[in-house]
């Protein structure tokens, strides 16, 4: 076995986001398939103010929500992510993704992403809530009921 003093082989096949390698200022970290990602479960988009983030599509779907908005997420736009195509969202871009149950996506990124001061959260209104379950779902090949909140 090769000494980890010269190669680290890391892995990551829980549900969710973990960093596998941090390195200086930059980190690879992995996210997989996790509930709280389903369309349904989206109500807010972060953006890093001091950085780009960078997605690969390793398996199975992932869609892309970007928001072209600077204080709030404005406009919506639904990306269906294809595998081993790079996607760099650049600084100051609001952003989250849904995934399907085999999907697994690589991240780049500089280790300060999770700073709160670096990575502001805003809160998505009803109308782009229903946006990302209806565009996520039907990227998504999901059949639940799209719509929960205007059947209240």
């Amino acid at each position: 076995m090769i000494s980890d003093k010269l190669l680290e082989i890391k892995e990551y096949r829980d549900a969710g986001y973990s960093p596998v390698v941090d390195y200086a200022s930059w980190r690879v970290a992995v996210l997989n398939y996790d509930e709280e990602l389903l369309p349904a479960n989206i109500n807010n988009m972060q953006r890093h103010d001091e950085t780009d983030e960078v997605f690969v599509l390793l398996s199975g779907k992932c869609i892309l929500f970007i928001g072209d908005g600077k204080d709030s997420a404005g406009n919506i736009t639904a990306v269906d992510m294809l595998p081993e195509k790079i996607y760099n969202v650049k600084k100051g871009v609001w952003h989250n993704h849904s995934l399907s149950n085999d999907g697994k996506v690589l991240i780049v990124e500089n280790v300060d992403t999770e700073d709160d001061v670096n990575s502001p959260y805003t809160d998505l209104n009803r109308e782009q809530v229903n946006f990302i379950i209806k565009e996520g779902n039907k990227m998504l090949n999901i059949t639940a009921p799209w719509n929960q909140q205007d059947q209240e």
